[in-house]
């Protein structure tokens, strides 16, 4: 299945979760890529719209390759593959750091005038705009969960199998549209896959914040 584009992606997430429409639920979008399609989901579902900070850790001589991931209260998946592509426990280390202080500066960049939405006794869904490792997700539910949601569902357009199979341990329920067996990169699976920029983020969590999304 390919996607045109994000919007395309997150009306077919919103058939698929219409079982949670009207019921209040927290769409928390992983940035930068997700967000839009979050703001689509909360204005479909009737629900409310933020941001759930995680970032990978890059492997040392290909950044783009996770080696795990970190989440803002600090907790780290790390894949068991790390240490054979170069994730020693030093350099691991100083990664962790560097994430971490990047995702401490986006939250104060993304929602300058307020904590968090409380996901506690919540409905919780956390969307994305595709996965590949599923480091990054891994790391958002694992931290969600220790903050008590009454549910919490993964929704993703495209994953690959092996991925949702690690996923599924970590929410209360998985949606994914497609499960292609050749899998390279999320954006082969959409027509239109712009890059997307902080200060669109910014828009929207504050058309969000303030009743305007």
């Amino acid at each position: 299945m390919v996607f045109t584009n994000r919007q395309h992606a997150a009306a077919r997430l919103a058939e698929a979760l219409a079982a949670y429409k009207g019921r209040n639920p927290l769409i928390l979008a992983i940035p930068r890529g997700a967000v839009a399609m979050g703001q689509y989901l909360a204005h479909e579902l009737g629900g409310e719209l933020d941001v759930v900070l995680v970032r990978k850790l890059r492997a040392p001589f290909n950044p783009e390759f996770a080696l795990g991931s970190i989440d803002e209260s600090g907790w780290t998946y790390v894949a068991d593959y790390a240490e054979s592509a170069g994730g020693t426990p030093a350099y691991l280390e100083r990664e962790k750091q560097d994430q971490l202080d990047i995702l401490r500066a986006r939250r104060a960049q993304y929602t300058p005038l307020r904590p968090p939405i409380d996901p506690a006794g919540r409905i919780v869904i956390v969307v994305d705009d595709g996965l590949a490792t599923g480091a990054t997700m891994i790391a958002a539910l694992h931290g969600l969960r220790q903050r008590k949601p009454a549910r919490l569902v993964c929704a993703v357009p495209v994953a690959p199998a092996d991925t949702l199979e690690k996923i599924r341990p970590c929410a209360d329920e998985v949606i994914c549209l497609s499960t292609p067996e050749f899998f390279r990169a999320v954006g082969q699976f959409y027509a239109d896959f712009p890059q997307v920029e902080d200060y669109e983020v910014i828009e929207i969590l504050r058309e969000a914040g303030s009743g305007e999304g």
